[in-house]
């Protein structure tokens, strides 16, 4: 797997859980592949998968069975898009409104743009 050089993996891997959960790929209350399967999915050593799930335990989007596994909350794709909305407005948006008006980039013209992809 390739991560990006910017943000530390196991918030990149924690990133990647919260897509799935947002995309429903992986529905509350299901249980989720282990640490260690997770790790060799990844590429990375299981240490950073622990980082991960605890991330993950901490903000409310999952739950460790002990000696189950750990499963995806109720309630977790509510709680995984409010952490990244709030992520992109935080961390996203200013980089790209920097970028739109160095570039003369007015905010109807993304909304054009916008528009015409998601036709697509």
């Amino acid at each position: 797997m390739v991560f990006k050089d910017r943000k530390s993996i196991y918030l990149q891997i924690a990133d990647i859980i919260m897509e799935r959960i947002i995309k429903g790929v992986w529905k509350e209350n299901q249980r989720i592949p282990s640490i260690r399967e997770t790790a060799t999915e990844m590429e990375v050593n299981p240490n950073t998968v622990v980082r991960s799930y605890n991330y993950l335990q901490d903000n409310g989007i999952l739950q460790n069975k002990r000696g189950i596994g750990y499963f995806i909350k109720s309630g977790a794709r509510e709680t995984a898009l409010k952490i990244r909305k709030r992520e992109f407005i935080k961390e996203k948006l200013p980089e790209i409104f920097k970028e739109m008006e160095l570039l003369c980039i007015s905010i109807d013209e993304i909304k054009r743009i916008y528009e015409g992809v998601k036709e697509e």
